[in-house]
C-alpha cells in the first residue's frame, strides 16, 4: 500500500513539473544544474554569488509567471528575459532561453505574444553574438548545441502558441456542442409536451365530461348512461392508440421507413409515387433525418388532403454539404406565397427546419401542381452522436 502511495505521489510530481515547465522532470533537473557549471568557471566569489542568485531568481520568476494572471505574467516574463540575457553576457549560458520560449508560447494575447517573442529572439541573438565574439574555447565547443537552442527559440514559441490556440478552439467547440445538445433536449421536451397536450388534452377532457354525464344519468336514464360509458371506453382506446403512435415517433424514423409508409398512404389514396435518389442517407445525422421525415409526412398529408393529384414524386439528393428533398405533385396547386402563412402544417415544417438551420421552399411544380423543397445543410456531428453512433 505504501509503495502505491509513493508511486502515485511521484506521478503527481512529474505531472506538476511538466505542467509548470513544459519539460520532463529529469530534463528539468539537468537544466537546473547546468548553469552552475558555467558559474563556477569564474574565479571571482562575487560573480559566483551573483550567478547563483540569478539562477534561483530565474526559477522563482518562472514559476510565478505560470501561476500569475493578468499583467503580472508580463512583468515576470520581462524579468526572465533580463535574467536570461544577463546569464548569456556574463557566463555564456543561453539555455534559459528554452524555458522562456516555452513560456512565451503560452501567452494568449496576440500582440503580447509577438512583442515578447521579438524581444526574446533579439536578446538571445545578442547574447550568442557577444559570446561568439569573446572566442571562449569552452563556449565554441558547445556551438552545435547553441545552434539547436537557437532553432528551438525560433520555432518552439510559434508551435506552442498555435497548439494552445487549437486546444482552446477545440474546447470552445466542445462547449458549443454541449450547449447545442442541451438546446436539442429542451426543444424535444417542448415538442413532446405539445404532442401530449394535443393528443391527450382533448380526449381526457371529453372522458371527464362524459363520465360526469353518465353519473347523472345512471338513475334517470340507465341506457343513455351505458351509451355514454361506451363512448368513454372508445375515447380511452383511441387516446391509448395515439399515445402508442406518439411513442413510436419519438424513437426516431429513418427515411426509407418513412418512404415506405408514405407509399402505403398514397397507394390508399390512389396516388402514384415515384422516388428518385437513394433514401439511405450517409452524411445526414439521425436527428436531422428524423426532422426531414416529419416534414415529408406533413407534405404528403397535404397532397392527400388538398391537392387532388394522381401522381407524386419524391426526389432525394444528398451531398457532403446538404440534403435536399423535393416533394412535388400534379394537383391543383394554390396561391403563392400565401400558403406559407395560412397552413399550420407548413408553419410547423418551417419551424422544425429552422431549428436545424434548414429551409423549406414552396412553389409551383413542373407539372402544374405544388413543389415543396426541403434543404438541410450538413454540419459536423455533435459529440453525443459521435460517442453513441446512430
Amino acid at each position: 500500500m505504501r509503495k502505491r502511495l509513493q508511486r502515485s505521489g511521484l506521478m503527481k510530481w512529474n505531472e506538476l513539473l511538466r505542467k509548470n515547465t513544459g519539460l520532463g522532470p529529469y530534463v528539468w533537473i539537468v537544466f537546473y544544474i547546468l548553469p552552475f557549471y558555467f558559474i563556477f568557471r569564474s574565479s571571482a566569489p562575487v560573480q559566483v554569488a551573483f550567478g547563483i542568485a540569478m539562477v534561483v531568481l530565474f526559477f522563482v520568476c518562472y514559476q510565478l509567471a505560470f501561476v500569475s494572471k493578468g499583467r503580472l505574467v508580463y512583468v515576470w516574463s520581462g524579468m526572465l528575459v533580463v535574467i536570461s540575457t544577463a546569464m548569456g553576457f556574463l557566463f555564456g549560458y543561453i539555455y534559459f532561453s528554452l524555458f522562456l520560449a516555452y513560456l512565451i508560447g503560452h501567452l494568449r494575447h496576440r500582440a503580447a505574444f509577438f512583442a515578447m517573442y521579438s524581444i526574446h529572439l533579439v536578446s538571445t541573438l545578442a547574447a550568442i553574438q557577444y559570446s561568439f565574439a569573446a572566442l571562449d574555447p569552452d563556449w565554441l565547443k558547445q556551438l552545435p548545441f547553441v545552434l539547436i537552442c537557437l532553432i528551438a527559440v525560433i520555432l518552439l514559441p510559434m508551435s506552442t502558441y498555435n497548439k494552445n490556440k487549437e486546444d482552446r478552439l477545440l474546447g470552445q467547440l466542445e462547449d458549443a456542442n454541449k450547449r447545442i445538445g442541451e438546446l436539442l433536449k429542451q426543444e424535444e421536451r417542448q415538442r413532446i409536451a405539445r404532442d401530449l397536450h394535443d393528443t391527450l388534452g382533448q380526449k381526457l377532457s371529453l372522458i371527464g365530461l362524459k363520465s360526469e354525464l353518465a353519473l347523472k344519468l345512471i338513475k334517470s336514464d340507465p341506457e343513455q348512461a351505458q351509451a355514454e360509458m361506451r363512448d368513454v371506453r372508445d375515447t380511452a382506446r383511441s387516446a391509448l392508440k395515439e399515445v402508442r403512435q406518439l411513442v413510436s415517433r419519438m424513437r426516431g424514423v429513418r427515411l426509407p421507413e418513412e418512404i415506405a409508409r408514405v407509399r402505403q398512404m398514397l397507394s390508399a389514396a390512389h396516388i402514384e409515387l415515384d422516388v428518385k435518389g437513394n433514401p439511405e442517407l450517409v452524411h445526414t445525422s439521425s436527428f436531422n433525418e428524423n426532422v426531414v421525415c416529419m416534414c415529408l409526412r406533413e407534405a404528403v398529408n397535404n397532397i392527400v388532403k388538398h391537392s387532388g393529384a394522381d401522381r407524386c414524386e419524391i426526389a432525394i439528393e444528398e451531398s457532403r454539404e446538404a440534403l435536399v428533398v423535393r416533394i412535388s405533385d400534379n394537383g391543383s396547386g394554390f396561391d403563392f406565397p400565401a400558403a406559407h402563412v395560412r397552413g399550420s402544417g407548413l408553419k410547423g415544417m418551417k419551424e422544425r427546419l429552422e431549428f436545424i438551420n434548414g429551409s423549406v421552399t414552396i412553389g409551383a411544380g413542373d407539372s402544374g401542381g405544388t413543389s415543396v423543397l426541403l434543404r438541410v445543410p450538413h454540419v459536423n456531428k455533435p459529440v453525443w452522436e459521435q460517442e453513441g453512433g446512430r
